[in-house]
């Protein structure tokens, strides 16, 4: 791996070749890496050798012995003898001079594989017509190729009850399993949650829950998980859809699509997951405009064939009632109280135009991260060219460094494609301000695998070791919020020759004073590459397009003349705003203060700013004073209430683009279904249209698709002048710790889980059966301080409100008590953020009681 940054470099010595082995199958003779199993040197010759329990990702097994051949191999005297028996070929490597004969030129092969799936088909029951996986069933396939044209045996088969619930989402049908082992295979070596396994032995043997007569379980968690799966679930894993898609029967199914489709009825597509920053791609299969299901793609350079849960099951926020079929306008209503009501785009987008038109100059745009980059290009655009500002920021979430944005845009925009997946695997890995199982789970993924097979350390920054820290082995640096910087500048080593170093640095870093420059230096000193990853899947095309208040496309200072003669020339517009903008909350202040009035905003859930008391005060004083807000959005949202025009938007499924991953690597897709709905580009290219106002091909040409190699920074040559000063890291001057030793107060620290009370996961009942509970976290002499030891519950008290969750009491920093950050509150129900309840941020003060 070679990893660059401004100013280091760090390169790894290359590794030697792999020596070639000669091998011949079925005649052919071919010379693969040493190594290489018998499987895969036949798919390398073109022959397909059946097989059930065989994965590419995953470790041999030799569970189902469908893959058996005929093997001969030289002896001590060179001379090649066959072995006594058939081998299986998912399990055996090559060895120079091999004689592989498979079921197509050997007879004991072919009877060995026939014999066996005669075997498997002995209790399998005859149920594909009703059974999920017929039509794309392995087993089907093969008992038709190999098997044999009726059944000899005549007795009554096995039953079990059906189906069993091994979680909300997941189903078993187990009569149909194999035992191929590849579900319990995949939580053990890949996921690395505990929640399904083998039972029982001999004729008994059977895949299952957790049972407390045969692996110990005590009915609330597994024996010695309680780090592992703290929702008391048994199977209670992020990744658990996976072996839904793995399973090679029809054993385990999804309970949302079980018994909706057959396979032959659905029309696919390809497409990339919208909740995260990571990219994934997926398979959407849908039928009659509805969508039944989502499945992981397979991509080795990002994904591999992984997916998270939320990726696979949270699809219906695209649909759900609240969507939005047609622009809303407010007008009073009949007793006096202003309504919104549904009217024509023509009249929508005169309506948005007039109010926009008139207060130019003095209008902001708070465009969210849920966009595709093309989006994100013609926001910017939109935003410089038609509203005439720079008070533009898409960072709909917490955030208290200043520095953050001269980071990004020094370090971060415009630099193209940096640390990659494949270089995770490889790597001495620092997480700041990131749990990769709950912010970015590909990220977990590929780190757990290179963890695994000893190629890759992880090392966390955070105030506790979560469970998905425990899953990387990571080791802990204990910091409370808000010392992070401090922690960051005691590291002196952090990679090496073999072991390259990265610092993966999360969005909430930027709530910690100098953290962001402390990783930046962190970097410099131990000529680690930096990498930034978001939570929002349009957070990196946001930074890409320029939607800062100091920033420009491709990390062009808003300052520069020449960066704004080279944009301005680019999008055929005239002079760009020349002042820096306001960040978000100079924005909401603006608002409430009546500087600003008014504000075009998209895709930001109140509850994820900073302060959402203060976003919904302001945009009622927009209100109030007779401004305007104008709201771009997929479905009704907390911004709704407040504005004069609601002009909807396409949903990821229902529009084509690019997003780009925390890689820079850009992820393009198309629609899957063709509507009349617009994406967001084309939305603001013909509100444009309607204000008069020249706004650049900067809106309109965002609609259309660019090539790959133009998305570094949309239609732009790459910036080579000055980037955004960043600030020297300051040290021994960081915050101290707040909280510790008064009485009954504490330093709260939260981040999201992967499953909460999001919208992307509305109306999702199986999937949020299986999200975390929500428990605070002390630590054993924080809570023996505020006098909770032995509490089973602990109410955490704000400026504005409180929560009450279960206690649990572990080993993290003292002084701290940790909290989700929204939690679900019930099946299919989400919730409202921390902040929003409580009134108080990570890093500030709170009242815990038992």
């Amino acid at each position: 791996m070679t990893v660059t940054q401004p100013g280091t470099q760090q390169s790894s010595s290359a590794k030697p070749p792999v020596p070639l082995v000669e091998v011949t199958i079925d005649g052919v003779v071919t010379e693969v890496p040493k190594g290489t199993l018998v499987i895969r040197a036949a798919e390398d010759v073109g022959i397909a050798i059946p097989r059930f329990c065989d994965h590419p990702l995953l470790k041999p097994a030799g569970a189902c012995r469908q893959c058996l051949v005929d093997v001969a191999m030289p002896d001590r005297e060179g001379n090649v003898r066959p072995m006594p028996k058939p081998q299986a070929s998912c399990t055996l490597e090559v060895v120079p001079g091999m004689v592989v004969n498979t079921q197509l030129t050997s007879e004991t092969a072919d009877a060995a594989q026939r014999g066996v799936m005669e075997f498997l088909l002995i209790n399998h029951p005859l149920d594909c017509p009703i059974c999920d996986k017929g039509g794309e069933c392995p087993l089907q396939n093969q008992a038709m190729s190999h098997g044999r044209a009726s059944s000899r045996f005549v007795d009554v088969k096995r039953t079990y009850p059906k189906p069993l619930s091994v979680s909300t989402q997941v189903l078993l049908d187990r009569e149909r399993c194999i035992l191929c082992q590849r579900c319990t295979r995949f939580s053990d070596e890949i996921a690395g949650d505990p929640f399904i396994d083998l039972q029982m032995r001999g004729a008994r043997q059977q895949i299952g829950a957790f049972d407390e007569q045969v692996l110990g379980f005590d009915g609330q968690a597994p024996v010695g998980a309680a780090e592992t799966d703290v929702s008391g679930r048994p199977f209670a894993s992020y990744f658990s859809g996976n072996t839904i898609q793995i399973c090679p029967v029809g054993a385990l199914t999804s309970a949302a699509y079980r018994f909706r489709a057959r396979p032959f009825d659905l029309v696919s597509a390809p497409a990339v997951a919208e909740h995260d920053a990571c990219g994934a791609d997926i398979r959407v299969d849908h039928r009659r405009g509805v969508v039944l299901r989502r499945l992981a793609g397979d991509d080795p350079a990002v994904n591999e064939e992984w997916i998270s849960d939320k990726d696979r099951f949270a699809f219906h926020w695209q649909s759900a009632p609240d969507r939005l079929v047609a622009p809303l306008v407010r007008e009073p209503g009949e007793s006096g109280d202003d309504t919104m009501v549904e009217t024509s785009w023509a009249d929508a987008l005169d309506v948005a135009a007039g109010l926009l038109a008139a207060r130019r100059g003095a209008l902001a745009a708070l465009p969210g991260g849920r966009g595709t980059h093309e989006d994100a290009l013609a926001w910017s655009a939109f935003t410089r060219t038609v509203l005439g500002t720079n008070d533009v920021d898409f960072r709909a979430r917490a955030y208290g460094d200043a520095a953050e944005e001269a980071v990004l845009g020094a370090h971060v925009a415009g630099t193209g494609i940096g640390v990659t997946y494949a270089d995770l695997e490889h790597a001495d890995v620092l997480l700041a301000g990131l749990e990769p199982e709950e912010e970015a789970a590909t990220i977990f993924l590929r780190l757990r695998k290179g963890v695994l097979a000893g190629t890759a350390r992880v090392r966390t920054v955070a105030p506790l070791r979560s469970g998905g820290a425990s899953k990387l082995r990571a080791e802990l640096l204990p910091a409370a919020p808000g010392t992070e910087a401090e922690v960051l500048d005691t590291i002196t080593e952090l990679g090496g020759e073999d072991r390259p170093g990265v610092v993966l640095v999360g969005e909430r870093l930027a709530a910690a004073p100098g953290a962001l420059a402390a990783a930046v230096a962190l970097a410099g000193r131990t000529g680690a590459a930096l990498a930034w990853v978001p939570r929002r899947a349009g957070d990196r095309a946001a930074l890409e397009a320029g939607l800062l208040p100091h920033l420009l496309p491709g990390g062009r200072p808003v300052a520069d003349p020449a960066a704004r003669a080279e944009v301005a020339a680019a999008w055929g517009a005239g002079d760009l705003p020349q002042a820096p903008g306001r960040d978000l909350p100079g924005v909401l202040a603006a608002l409430a203060s009546g500087e600003l009035a008014g504000v075009v905003i998209g895709g930001v859930d109140l509850d994820d700013l900073p302060d959402p008391a203060a976003a919904r005060a302001a945009l009622a004083a927009v209100r109030a004073a007779g401004g305007v807000v104008v709201s771009l959005e997929v479905r009704r949202s907390s911004v709704t209430p407040f504005a004069d025009v609601v002009l909807p938007v396409a949903p990821p499924s229902e529009k084509s683009g690019t997003y780009l991953t925390w890689e820079g690597r850009p992820r393009p897709f198309a629609e899957v279904f063709t509507t009349s709905a617009m994406s967001d580009a084309a939305v603001l290219s013909l509100l444009a249209a309607e204000v008069g106002l020249h706004s650049g091909t900067g809106v309109g040409g965002a609609v259309e698709h660019r090539p790959t190699a133009d998305l570094g920074a949309g239609a732009l040559p790459a910036w080579r002048g000055d980037r955004l000063p960043t600030a020297e890291p300051v040290t021994g001057v960081h915050p101290p710790v707040l909280g510790a030793g008064r009485p009954g107060r504490a330093v709260l620290a939260t981040w999201k889980l992967l499953l909460d009370g999001g919208r992307g996961q509305d109306a999702e009942p199986h999937l949020a059966g299986t999200a975390r509970r929500a428990v605070a976290h002390l630590s054993p002499t924080t809570a023996a301080e505020l006098g909770l030891a032995g509490a089973d519950t602990v109410t955490v008290v704000g400026p504005h409100g409180e929560v009450t969750h279960p206690l649990a009491v572990t080993a993290m920093v003292d002084g701290v008590v940790w909290l989700p950050s929204s939690p679900r509150t019930g099946e299919g129900t989400g919730a409202a953020s921390l902040t929003a309840v409580l009134g108080a941020r990570s890093g500030e003060t709170v009242e815990v009681r038992a």
